[in-house]
C-alpha cells in the first residue's frame, strides 16, 4: 500500500504543473491573477486560444517545427540503424572503442556546444538555416538511437537470419525481411525520444536563428507573448497547451507499442 501511495504522489506532483498550465488557458483574464486563485476555473473562456492561433507566425512556426522535427528524427533512425545492425552482428577492429565513444557522446551535456557549433555554423555560413537545426537534432538523437537499437538488434537470435540465409536470402534480404520486423518497438521508442528532444528543443533554435525570424520554431515562438508591458499569461499557457499536444498525441499513439517491446525485449514468438 505504501508504494501505491507514493506512485500516486509522484503522479499528482508530476502531472499538477500540467493541470494548471491547462486551466489557465482556460480562464478569464481577470481569474488569472486573482488573489484568490480556484483550482477549478469558475468560467471557461476559449479567448487565449483564439489570441495564440492568430498570433503572429503560428501556422509559419508550427511547420518549421513540424519539418526539422521529422527530418531530425527519419536521418537518425536511418543512420543508427545501420550503425547498430554493424555494433550489434558484426566483429571488426575498434568496435569496443566506437560503442565507448557513442555512450562517452550520449553523457556529453549538448549544451556545452552550443559556442562550437555557433562557431562551425557561422564560418560556414549555415546560420539561420533550418537544415542546420536539423543537424543539430540528429547530432543529439543520434547516440540515444543508436545505444537503443544496438540493444534490440542483439535481443534478436542471430539463428533467425540465418536460417532465412540457408533458404536462399542475402544478408541484408534476412535483415529485412526477418530482423527489421521484430524492431518495430525499438524504432517507436526511438522515435518516440527523437520526436519529444528535437520538439522540445529551445536553446539552439534560439541562438542559431538570429536574423531569419521567420525560421524560429514554435518553442522560440512561445517568448512572443512576453513584451515590455509584462507577460500575457492567458495567452501563453494556451500557446504552450497547443505547443504540447503533437507530443502527447505521438506518446499517447506509440505508448502500447514502446511498452510492449520493451517488456519483451523485442523478441517475438
Amino acid at each position: 500500500m505504501p508504494l501505491w501511495a507514493a506512485a500516486t504522489l509522484t503522479v499528482l506532483v508530476c502531472l499538477f504543473p500540467v493541470y494548471w498550465m491547462v486551466a489557465t488557458a482556460f480562464r478569464p483574464s481577470r481569474d488569472i491573477q486573482s488573489y484568490d486563485p480556484r483550482l477549478i476555473p469558475q468560467e471557461w473562456t476559449l479567448d487565449h486560444f483564439r489570441r495564440a492561433v492568430e498570433a503572429d507566425g503560428f501556422g509559419l512556426f508550427w511547420r518549421n517545427s513540424v519539418l526539422v522535427t521529422l527530418s531530425a528524427v527519419l536521418l537518425a533512425l536511418v543512420v543508427a540503424l545501420g550503425a547498430a545492425y554493424a555494433v550489434a552482428r558484426m566483429r571488426w577492429r575498434g568496435r569496443r572503442q566506437f560503442v565507448l565513444a557513442v555512450f562517452i557522446a550520449q553523457m556529453a551535456p549538448w549544451e556545452s556546444l552550443i559556442i562550437p557549433v555557433y562557431i562551425i555554423s557561422r564560418d560556414t555560413g549555415m546560420l539561420d538555416r533550418l537544415p542546420t537545426l536539423s543537424l543539430v537534432y540528429f547530432m543529439i538523437t543520434l547516440p540515444f538511437t543508436l545505444v537503443v537499437l544496438r540493444g534490440f538488434i542483439a535481443g534478436i537470435p542471430p539463428e533467425l537470419e540465418e536460417a532465412a540465409q540457408v533458404d536462399g536470402c542475402t544478408r541484408m534480404g534476412a535483415f529485412r525481411r526477418v530482423a527489421f520486423p521484430l524492431l518495430a518497438p525499438g524504432l517507436m521508442a526511438t522515435s518516440l525520444f527523437g520526436f519529444i528532444t528535437a520538439w522540445n528543443e529551445f536553446t539552439y533554435a534560439n541562438f542559431l536563428i538570429i536574423k531569419q525570424q521567420d525560421n524560429r520554431t514554435l518553442p522560440v515562438w512561445l517568448s512572443s507573448f512576453q513584451s515590455s508591458f509584462g507577460t500575457d499569461w492567458g495567452a501563453t499557457m494556451a500557446a504552450a497547451t497547443l505547443f504540447a499536444l503533437p507530443a502527447l498525441l505521438v506518446f499517447l499513439a506509440l505508448q502500447r507499442h514502446v511498452t510492449s517491446g520493451l517488456a519483451s525485449g523485442a523478441v517475438k514468438g
